[in-house]
């Protein structure tokens, strides 16, 4: 998706500058990746600090589509949830294409670094799940809370993160950042 990946330079030119990459914010060349887990452990801790994170779908012109949504942290499995209201452009962007984008920054806090998960979307009515995951104050935006909102759960299928605060570092000639498949786990 052209706009994940123009969300990911932004994110790296803001937390490095538009100059050169720092060599103590590269990979040392011929140094070994971060092992999936020490990854995946750093995505699930920067997810928990952030409150919002972009949630990008795809419209039916195939142009990707960014909006700043509440998230929950992820589970185990990098699975994310959120709630929308069914009516949403998102909504019909995922019934027609599920593939989509969570990125997640906290400008307040750059030496977190980023976390950029692509997956599939799946809308969620089942009214025992929604009430499960139901947070005080979504009143709200949701008086109707049986017909009025819904869920989306996104199933991890790639994982791509920055952080310097947890020495998961970037490429020093490419920039790209350090990844692991998910597999589309539950």
């Amino acid at each position: 998706m052209r706009i994940a990946c123009t969300v990911v330079l932004v994110t790296l030119v803001a937390v490095l500058g538009a100059g050169a990459m720092s060599p103590a914010l590269a990979q040392t060349p011929g140094t070994a990746a971060p092992a999936p887990e020490a990854i995946v452990g750093a995505a699930r801790d920067l997810m928990q600090a952030v409150r919002y994170c972009a949630v990008v779908s795809v419209d039916a012109a195939g142009q990707p589509q960014a909006r700043t949504m509440d998230v929950f942290p992820p589970d185990e499995n990098m699975v994310v949830w959120f709630a929308t209201n069914p009516k949403s452009r998102k909504v019909d962007q995922i019934r027609k294409n599920p593939r989509v984008t969570v990125h997640c920054y906290d400008a307040h806090a750059p030496e977190l670094g980023y976390v950029s998960i692509q997956g599939r979307a799946r809308l969620v009515t089942d009214p025992a799940e929604k009430q499960r995951r139901w947070k005080e104050g979504w009143e709200v935006h949701w008086p109707n809370r049986d017909e009025g909102y819904l869920l989306v759960v996104i199933t991890p299928e790639r994982l791509e993160m920055f952080s310097p605060k947890h020495g998961i570092l970037a490429d020093a000639v490419t920039w790209q950042p350090a990844g692991t498949n998910l597999g589309g786990k539950k």
